[in-house]
């Protein structure tokens, strides 16, 4: 139905940066909410960033002001630029979109591990 190819992790050592990107298709052309979340070990998944069809933006309380989401004028690809790197933010990134039906697709994980 809907393919999510994520890239951009890695290593990075603490106030470093980061760039991910997730490019959708398949079944639809386009997503009225895209995002990111993350999940460490041991810890729940949780929402990092999400931005909306008329451009409104949410993000966690421990990554404003450091991360910036963004996406491409199809939206169908979504960015999540992450700055000022530390390590607590060592986890596994998963990009997630929305269709108008609000079904919710999920990429595969990418990891990012910030070093200290």
């Amino acid at each position: 139905q809907v393919q999510l190819v994520e890239s951009g992790g890695g290593l990075v050592q603490a106030g470093g940066s980061l760039r991910l990107s997730c490019v959708a298709s398949g079944r639809f052309r386009s997503f009225n909410v895209m995002g990111w979340y993350r999940q460490a070990p041991g810890k729940e998944r949780e929402l990092v960033a999400i931005i909306y069809g008329g451009g409104d933006t949410n993000y966690s309380d421990s990554v404003k002001g450091r991360f910036n989401i963004s996406r491409n004028k199809n939206f169908n690809t979504v960015f999540l630029q992450m700055d000022s790197l530390k390590p607590e933010d060592t986890a596994v990134y998963y990009c997630n979109v929305r269709p108008a039906s609000g079904v919710h697709f999920w990429g595969q994980g990418i990891q990012v591990t910030v070093s200290s």
